[in-house]
């Protein structure tokens, strides 16, 4: 593998609510359930990406999320699962699938989201990722990802074995996939085809069917707890039967078997190698329990809720940089701890609120505080600096985090402008040092430096307190000491105005 496998699709909020039914609704015969525990983790071409990145160790993700919780959430997920998420702005909402469940079985599948909205177009790195992936996975979901014209030309013309997932509303697969993956009903829905004298002739009539209408190198049709149909250019199609007989939720085992396959191909392996491998996973995933068996997502980088006030929180957030977008202006962040807020916090915040059209701030949340900077940190709580700064005129909207580094929220808000103030050392020569840096490139985004005001340091004022009491917290004059998160102290002033360089660390 020279290149990430890449995942490209819709991917969806899925949650599982598990549950006991021992009533009925009183006021209609409908069972009650009583909610014991719920996981929220990505569908769609989500699931597929974490399925692929538990075998591989770079992947990355070409899908479209809104600016909204349900977006947030999934950015959140998938970043900390190591996924590399490429988002396209998404009009509407981020697409929701909740299960309620007792005993096992699904009772109740409850779907939000509305209509399919209309992805945005892609960039750059976007384009560059599909020519240089090592695989490419199309997971289609039939809500638009795969029908966006310069991803279809991308996917056209990339030398790297592409897998195409296919869905009955979504578009048909570009001409020329190694292989195509449709379960039995999708396969006899996209080939029109009319029911054989058995299940595996009419399996493979479709299969050939579609082979043929899609100019595509192989059509693989799953069957379930029997294996897999795979059709070629030979006449005499394949089967592949699955190792053992399983039973249980085989909600996702459709990913699993593309993401195995892609991962295959990828590393080199013949389409009928793929498919062996990829019927073996499906089989031992819905015999571990299918979706219900897989680990629970640990934390929530992005919190749907981060304090209080109109200004602070997912919501918040999302509605601004929305309109923001909406009327054509430009999306401005920035973030740190922003702990005992000072002279120079405002003044970075002031200087990056004149370079766009909004500015919301990514506020690193106690724990991520506690972890960066030691037990005695923060001073302050993160819902009393939420507060202040929301406060400000400069800022528009206040999301926190529990990251060490801010890339779940970045990946979800796509801010055209990152900007880093205070007292840093700057990188030297082309290369980025800082790893949000490259995070902006997704999306066609750059990062800046604003200008520091000399002697505000919140780690300063902090000693200071601590050990000669509140009088003695003043700023240091020009020239005296200067923050000690500084690590060039001979470092030269810098000169006014924004530098477009790369810095090291975090805002404090």
């Amino acid at each position: 593998m020279t290149g990430p496998l890449v995942v490209l699709g819709d991917v969806l909020l899925d949650r599982d609510v598990e549950g006991v039914v021992n009533r009925l609704c009183p006021d209609s015969p409908g069972p009650v359930l009583d909610e014991t525990a719920h996981v929220e983790r990505p569908g769609g071409a989500g699931l597929a990406a974490l399925f692929a990145a538990a075998q591989t160790a770079e992947v990355a993700l070409v899908t479209a999320l809104a600016d909204d919780a349900a977006g947030a959430r999934l950015s959140g997920l998938l970043t900390a699962a190591g996924v590399q998420v490429y988002a396209l702005p998404l009009a509407g909402a981020t697409p929701e699938k909740i299960r309620l469940r007792a005993r096992g079985r699904v009772l109740l599948r409850h779907d939000r989201g509305g209509a399919s909205g209309t992805p945005g177009e892609p960039g750059e790195a976007v384009l560059r990722l599909i020519a240089d992936a090592s695989a490419v996975l199309v997971s289609d979901y039939g809500r638009g990802v795969a029908r966006q014209p310069a991803l279809r030309a991308a996917l056209a013309a990339t030398a790297a074995p592409v897998v195409w997932d296919p869905h009955p509303r979504g578009p048909a697969a570009v001409p020329g996939v190694h292989l195509a993956t449709p379960n039995e009903a999708e396969v006899r829905e996209l080939a029109e085809c009319p029911p054989g004298p058995s299940r595996l002739a009419t399996a493979a009539r479709g299969a050939q069917g579609l082979r043929q209408r899609w100019r595509a190198g192989a059509v693989a049709v799953t069957l379930g707890a029997d294996g897999a149909l795979l059709c070629h250019a030979d006449a005499t199609p394949l089967v592949v039967p699955a190792p053992g007989s399983a039973e249980g939720d085989t909600c996702g085992a459709g990913d699993r078997f593309a993401a195995t396959a892609s991962v295959a191909l990828a590393r080199g392996a013949l389409v009928s190698e793929a498919v062996q491998l990829a019927v073996a996973e499906a089989s031992a995933y819905v015999a571990a329990g299918g979706v219900a068996g897989l680990p629970v997502p640990a934390g929530d980088p992005v919190p749907t809720s981060s304090g209080t006030g109109e200004r602070i929180g997912v919501a918040a957030a999302g509605a601004v940089v929305a309109a923001t977008r909406a009327a054509g202006g430009t999306v401005v962040a920035t973030g740190g701890c922003f702990d005992l807020l000072h002279a120079g916090h405002v003044a970075t915040l002031q200087a990056a609120r004149r370079l766009g059209d909004c500015l919301v701030v990514c506020l690193n949340s106690d724990t991520s505080v506690t972890d960066l900077k030691g037990p005695d940190r923060p001073v302050v709580p993160q819902g009393d600096r939420g507060r202040l700064l929301a406060a400000l005129n400069c800022v528009d909207a206040v999301l926190v985090f529990d990251e060490a580094t801010p890339h779940a929220v970045l990946s979800w808000l796509r801010p055209d402008v990152w900007v880093k103030g205070g007292d840093y050392a700057t990188g030297v020569g082309d290369e980025p040092v800082l790893p949000e840096a490259e995070l902006l490139r997704r999306w066609g985004g750059h990062t800046v430096v604003v200008p520091y005001l000399p002697g505000r340091s919140t780690t300063d004022l902090i000693a200071a307190a601590r050990t000669a009491g509140i009088d003695r917290l003043r700023p240091a004059a020009p020239g005296g000491p200067a923050d000690s998160s500084r690590r060039d102290r001979t470092e030269p002033p810098r000169r006014p105005g924004v530098v477009e360089r790369q810095p090291t660390e975090g805002a404090r």
